[in-house]
């Protein structure tokens, strides 16, 4: 399947199965759903960082994207980065994740960052399991630090040396 970066066009598809997961969902603490503007605003702002927004597509069909984003602020930090992978429930289980994940982590070496982040809900074993899967460690579990739903959840940080 192609990965490559979001087009504009991409947009609709990207919203159409993203907003769900943070509507719906504790696999994000997010509970600000996103629109074409907001999404157009933080896909400009990754490419003025050379960060990238890589899609999986399927003939023509959006079934997943990633991204990453400097872990914290600071000059101190800039060398490390944190991933954001989001795939709607019917791309679960082909590989596409994991294909998602060596791109990012690809552009990330070649920019030298040296360590790359997951934050994963403690709700989300499918997650954690992921990373896992693919080299990272769990290196801390903050207690609850996310709420949603009118509970508090436990962020898993899981990371990986590139």
């Amino acid at each position: 399947m192609p990965i490559r970066p979001v087009r504009h066009c991409d947009y609709t598809a990207i919203l159409e199965f993203w907003n769900p997961i943070i509507r719906n969902t504790d696999v994000t603490f997010n509970s600000v759903e996103k629109t074409r503007a907001s999404l157009s605003d933080e896909l400009d702002e990754k490419a003025a960082q050379d960060r990238p927004f890589l899609v999986a597509e399927d003939g023509g069909e959006i079934l997943g994207f990633a991204t990453y984003g400097q872990f914290r602020g600071s000059n101190g930090y800039a060398r490390t980065m944190e991933n954001t992978i989001v795939l709607p429930p019917k791309a679960h289980g082909k590989g596409l994740g994991r294909q998602l994940m060596v791109a990012i982590e690809n552009h990330a070496r070649r920019r030298h960052i040296h360590s790359m982040i997951a934050g994963v809900s403690h709700r989300n074993p499918d997650g954690i399991a992921f990373h896992a899967a693919v080299g990272y460690v769990e290196v801390a579990r903050l207690p609850d630090v996310g709420y949603k739903f009118g509970q508090w959840y436990d962020l898993i940080l899981m990371q990986k040396i590139l």
